[in-house]
């Protein structure tokens, strides 16, 4: 039976998980909960073989407004404003960010393609999020902020280091430096997401699609690709044709590839079953 969270609803169908943000903070902001829950959720995702691809989205009117601040005051407070704050709080607090820092770090490792599909406001920490995922839509009215630098925080969720491979180190600067908003249009024009849909129930819809499309190729073919893609971020090409073919020689065995060959010969839709 699936574990029930307070900041997190998880739906399941078709090899499709939807992971579903809701608060319990206004325009699902991450507390405590959130913290604590998504690395969970995420590990009990990866494991889970009827699951081939995970959707992130947010409950309501918004995907996130970012960390809950005064709903993480009693764990960050003393921290930062304790009477000693030397080297003891200063250890704690390192602690706490590393720990914190394992609910995006669950997504980006996670062996399952990850999909955002984003309405309304992505602010903060949301955007260390979708940093995170495969790929990502949004709908229209969209907005995006990296605005850690209005609260006086540096970044660090994982934004400021997957961001440039994404939108590139002027972008992310610029978004950083600024906190500045950022509409769909722009969002789509920078990299950020792949696709503007008209509506938060048009977005839905295609993300679902989308979803189910990459749910039905082989499985293991699929984590393979990403996997391969990770090892290849930030080395040589000769490297990276090393890693794959490597890859290859050792998983491309397998009854999916027999099941693609003999629905080719035999015109019909393949079924793939992850072995």
């Amino acid at each position: 039976m699936d574990a029930t969270y307070k900041s997190l609803r998880i739906e399941k169908s078709d090899h499709v998980a939807e992971l579903v943000l809701m608060g319990p903070g206004r325009g699902n902001a991450m507390g405590p909960d959130f913290w604590r829950e998504m690395p969970q959720a995420i590990r009990a995702l990866d494991a889970d073989e009827a699951v081939r691809v995970i959707l992130v989205r947010g409950e309501g009117s918004h995907f996130t407004y970012g960390l809950d601040l005064m709903g993480m005051m009693e764990s960050l407070g003393p921290l930062l404003t304790g009477d000693a704050n030397l080297a003891y709080e200063r250890t704690k607090l390192l602690q706490l960010i590393g720990d914190m820092q394992q609910a995006t770090e669950g997504l980006a490792r996670c062996r399952k393609p990850v999909i955002a599909a984003v309405h309304g406001w992505c602010i903060g920490a949301g955007m260390d999020l979708i940093a995170a995922c495969d790929f990502r839509y949004c709908s229209r009215e969209a907005k995006f902020s990296l605005r850690e630098v209005k609260v006086g925080i540096v970044a660090d969720m994982g934004a400021l280091q997957r961001l440039p491979r994404i939108i590139g180190e002027g972008n992310t600067r610029e978004l950083a430096y600024t906190g500045r908003d950022v509409e769909a249009e722009r969002a789509l024009r920078m990299g950020l997401v792949n696709d503007v849909f008209a509506t938060p129930e048009a977005l839905l819809t295609e993300a679902r699609a989308i979803a189910k499309r990459v749910a039905e190729n082989p499985p293991l073919v699929v984590q393979g690709a990403k996997q391969v893609m990770e090892y290849c971020a930030g080395k040589s090409i000769e490297d990276g044709l090393r890693y794959v073919a490597v890859w290859n020689a050792a998983f491309l065995q397998s009854l999916d590839l027999t099941e693609a060959f003999g629905a080719f010969a035999e015109r019909r839709t393949p079924h793939f079953q992850g072995r």
